[in-house]
């Protein structure tokens, strides 16, 4: 079910909920491109028919109006909103991809109301003190992200045309990524449902603008806004061993840094394979 809420600052934050209408609460934070459509397969609810999902829009995604220059922290602010507005009080994150950092802040900056964490793929800070952030990355996103650094304007001006062209033919996507995907990644990737989640994720999150993409991949390169190390809940931290996206050293920069997490090295699988990890991170959660 579709919801509309509004955010502290009266933005239009678009939501979906699902799942079992007294079950337990997860809010899940989808990826980057991505929208509240692509964060879980849609057969989760018969996995976890217990649980009640719900998901949002990142500003400038989808339905969700943008917020210039905001911040990872951010995402505690709106989702707290989200919450409220479903008449959730305390629930369960997890957050894949460019999802993870967004969970991570709501454990840090919600820690009366978030149960525990999960952060799936997920980049660690770009001022992570000793982090080589660039390190491990593939060279489209290295390219991508010192884009994001150095001129901002030189990155709108590229993703706003490639977004209008990938909302239209959304596979466009995956064939520019290919040559840099883990065999593991093509393997799920010819899972039909996995594909069609990914391919209407990226249809609907660039339908109106490109300022989700770019909004994200700014506010990754900045102070984040919260320090990992704060966090005072539990944490599940799970990255496969054949990531391409998601570096090695982000991982253990962040199982180093978040107190009491529990970290996750999943052999020989890729960035994708944490489509198939959320029954295993449910489990963890709950």
């Amino acid at each position: 079910m579709r919801v509309e809420v509004k955010a502290e600052d009266g933005r239009l934050i678009v939501a979906e909920v699902w799942g079992a209408p007294d079950g337990v609460p997860v809010l899940l934070h989808h990826g980057m491109p991505g929208c509240r459509l692509g964060s879980a397969l849609r057969d989760i609810t018969e996995i976890r028919p217990d649980v009640r999902f719900f998901a949002y829009d990142r500003p400038g995604y989808g339905g969700s109006e943008r917020a210039p220059g905001r911040t990872v922290a951010d995402a505690a602010r709106d989702s707290a909103a989200v919450a409220d507005a479903l008449g959730v009080d305390t629930f369960a994150v997890v957050g894949r991809s460019g999802g993870g950092p967004h969970a991570l802040a709501c454990a840090a900056l919600l820690p009366e109301r978030v149960t525990r964490t999960a952060a799936l793929v997920s980049l660690a800070p770009s001022d992570g003190t000793g982090l080589d952030w660039f390190g491990g990355m593939t060279a489209h996103n290295v390219e991508h992200f010192r884009l994001a650094v150095n001129d901002p304007a030189a990155l709108e001006r590229r993703l706003t045309p490639r977004a209008a062209a990938i909302s239209r033919d959304p596979g466009r996507l995956l064939e520019e990524l290919r040559k840099e995907l883990a065999d593991d990644d093509l393997r799920v990737l010819a899972d039909g449902q996995v594909r069609q989640s990914i391919l209407d994720s990226y249809r609907e999150s660039l339908r109106v603008s490109a300022h989700g993409w770019l909004d994200d991949s700014l506010a990754f390169c900045r102070p984040w806004g919260f320090d990992p190390a704060s966090i005072p809940g539990r944490v599940l931290l799970w990255r496969g061993g054949e990531d391409a996206f998601s570096p090695l050293g982000h991982f253990r920069w962040l199982s180093r840094h978040i107190p009491n997490r529990t970290a996750v090295l999943k052999p020989g699988a890729g960035h994708f394979a944490a489509q198939y990890a959320l029954p295993e991170a449910l489990d963890w959660l709950l």
